[in-house]
């Protein structure tokens, strides 16, 4: 076995003897379906942003109405995200991950069926939501499982779905648009259930059932079965009978502090990448004179060579730290969207984009989710990153309404300047995150 997690893994307790090549194999089963999960996820996502033109030729919809229709997908992914959080902390990681994907191949296939723009706004909103919640559940589960000595850099390779699921949904997109875009979204039904069916086999976390096993002990008094208990893994017994929201926000200390900053970092991220990420290919075709094509040809090479800024995330987090990966990449974020906005030559506008993307996307995630995971108990992980991801939906919300407004009173060099330059720096604020050694287990950083 593993020398750094001798009693942790999917199978390894005080009562089973695992050998290494079956933690091995597992270790790369979990991570390669993690990893499918969220392509299919962004898949899911992506599809929607190639057919939103189609979509409101079919069903005569208004830019308004488009308008609307985000903010209420925002809105759910916003909800969703933290009750699935939430019920992993009360029904168990393993099981949300089959609801989740499950609801989103459900909703995913009933698109095929929409009619009129409710109908689209509900099922879309569903679907979305269930599909975004596949971050905190991932993250939450597979970094419970995997060894603590590469931990960052396995995370970081299921993080790298995301240009993955950009790459399908612009293949399936290209390849069947011609049947419409009710056939395009029926074709991604047929791997999300292939990925469920691979996650039959995918254990529950070593980590919450101990955990569900203390709390038992606990409530019935038997004080022996906990001692017992907690020789396997540590745990804050008086902490952890309390409702998982009072644990976040109602006891001053650790926890609550980082919840906390890791809030405040999150929100400037996430509103500031909506410039840089939701809003680029408007901006580069209205305000820089690129075609489309070329727009998109960009974010096409931006994407498919960010796979390998996801996992140079996750080496460099192993090496340095999560946090200095975090803080160096927030470092140079609002300069180079700073930059951007007095480029004009398409070569140089090209390359400090690519270096603006991979940092906002490959190097900030492939170090930053890991870290969401070491910095919180197993008593309180999944609602804590259930509720860092709706943190990062109500940075979309908020970025999305600030774009709005700003382009419409202002110009769009101060709509660009406030969004992603000023809340660019704001990512500054990842130096005040604490420092966590990697390759540690989890009990040893929180309990």
């Amino acid at each position: 076995m593993y020398a750094s997690d001798r009693h942790v893994g999917p199978w390894s307790d005080s009562k089973h003897f695992v050998p290494a090549f079956v933690e091995r194999h597992y270790t790369t089963y979990l991570v390669c379906v993690a990893l499918a999960g969220w392509s299919l996820a962004s898949y899911d996502f992506n599809l929607l942003v190639l057919t939103f033109p189609d979509i409101a030729k079919s069903l005569h919809l208004a830019p308004a109405a488009i308008g609307l229709l985000g903010f209420i997908i925002y809105a759910a992914m916003f909800v969703i995200t933290f009750l699935a959080g939430y019920g992993m902390d009360q029904l168990g990681r393993k099981w949300m991950w089959m609801f989740c994907l499950t609801a989103a191949a459900v909703f995913t296939g009933v698109t095929y069926f929409v009619q009129n723009y409710w109908q689209l706004a509900v099922v879309r909103a569903l679907a979305s939501g269930f599909a975004n919640s596949e971050l905190a559940i991932s993250i939450t589960l597979v970094n419970e499982q995997v060894p603590s000595a590469r931990r960052g850099l396995l995370y970081s390779i299921v993080q790298g779905g995301w240009p993955v699921g950009v790459f399908l949904a612009s293949g399936v997109f290209l390849l069947f648009n011609h049947l419409g875009w009710r056939v395009v979204f029926a074709f991604g039904v047929v791997p999300i259930i292939c990925v469920i069916i691979g996650r039959y086999w995918v254990k529950e976390s070593d980590r919450f059932q101990h955990l569900r096993e203390v709390r038992s002990a606990a409530a019935a008094g038997d004080q022996a079965q906990v001692q017992r208990l907690l020789a396997r893994y540590e745990v804050n017994v008086s902490e952890a009978t309390k409702v998982t929201l009072r644990q976040l926000f109602g006891t001053p200390g650790v926890v609550r502090r980082r919840i906390g900053l890791l809030t405040m970092v999150w929100l400037f991220y996430a509103t500031s990448w909506v410039a840089t990420n939701v809003y680029i290919a408007y901006w580069l075709t209205h305000y820089r004179g690129w075609t489309g094509d070329g727009a998109g040809r960009l974010l096409l090479i931006c994407g498919g060579i960010g796979f390998f800024f996801y996992i140079l995330g996750g080496w460099l987090g192993e090496r340095w730290g999560r946090r200095e990966v975090l803080v160096w990449t927030g470092i140079v974020t609002g300069p180079l969207n700073l930059a951007f906005m007095f480029l004009h030559g398409t070569v140089a506008v090209a390359i400090i984009y690519f270096l603006i993307y991979q940092a906002t996307n490959g190097t900030w995630s492939g170090a930053g989710y890991a870290y969401w995971a070491e910095c919180f108990p197993t008593r309180v992980r999944g609602t804590a990153i259930g509720w860092l991801g709706a943190m990062f939906t109500a940075g979309l919300i908020i970025g999305t309404a600030l774009w709005t407004v700003l382009i419409s009173i202002t110009t769009p060099a101060v709509t660009w300047l406030v969004i992603a330059v000023v809340l660019g720096f704001g990512e500054w604020t990842a130096l005040l995150l604490p420092k966590i050694e990697p390759g540690q287990t989890l009990e040893a950083i929180a309990t």
